[in-house]
């Protein structure tokens, strides 16, 4: 693979502290625990929602609590907030930063084949990549599957998939150029 030594302990590093919160640390457990909240129903309010995260030991406070809704892509409805489909209500433009951090963050190294994009990721970094790219709703993916370093992207077609693979390969060349 070529990397050095340091490298391969920068892997193992961030592979260790990833593995128990590939969504972030606290923000992520925040995050999931607003979700889980909210998957059971019945949350009406802000307010209603800070206290039940409140009993799960969770404080945060108003306006953390409202950027975390949006972008978890949360909607307001007559009868509550409710999850919805992977990114039907986040902003595009919240999409695609999403998209380029998770390739920064977890992205090695990018092959189109046919149809296929393989996308190897160091040891747990497949989930997190696949649900970005789920999540962006990017016309050329038809959709995902995670191993443990390895993502299929399954894209419209070859022409897509070279489009795609190039795209995933930007943000690698412009890292290596900083």
């Amino acid at each position: 693979m070529g990397l050095d030594l340091a490298a391969w302990f920068d892997v193992l590093i961030f592979t260790m502290k990833n593995i128990y919160a590939p969504e972030g640390g606290e923000t992520g457990r925040r995050r999931r625990e607003i979700l889980a909240v909210v998957g059971q129903g019945g949350v009406r309010s802000q307010e209603e929602l800070q206290r039940r995260l409140r009993r799960r030991g969770i404080a945060v406070a108003q306006p953390t609590l409202s950027r975390d809704l949006k972008t978890l892509g949360l909607a307001k409805t007559p009868t509550g907030y409710v999850t919805t489909p992977a990114g039907a209500f986040v902003p595009a433009e919240t999409r695609r930063s999403a998209l380029e951090r998770a390739v920064g963050e977890f992205v090695l190294s990018v092959r189109a084949a046919a149809s296929l994009v393989v996308v190897r990721t160091p040891p747990a970094g497949a989930h997190p990549l696949a649900r970005v790219l789920d999540e962006a709703l990017l016309p050329e993916v038809v959709g995902t599957i995670a191993g443990d370093d390895t993502v299929f992207v399954a894209a419209t077609g070859p022409a897509a998939a070279r489009l795609l693979e190039r795209r995933l390969r930007a943000p690698l060349a412009a890292g290596k150029g900083a």
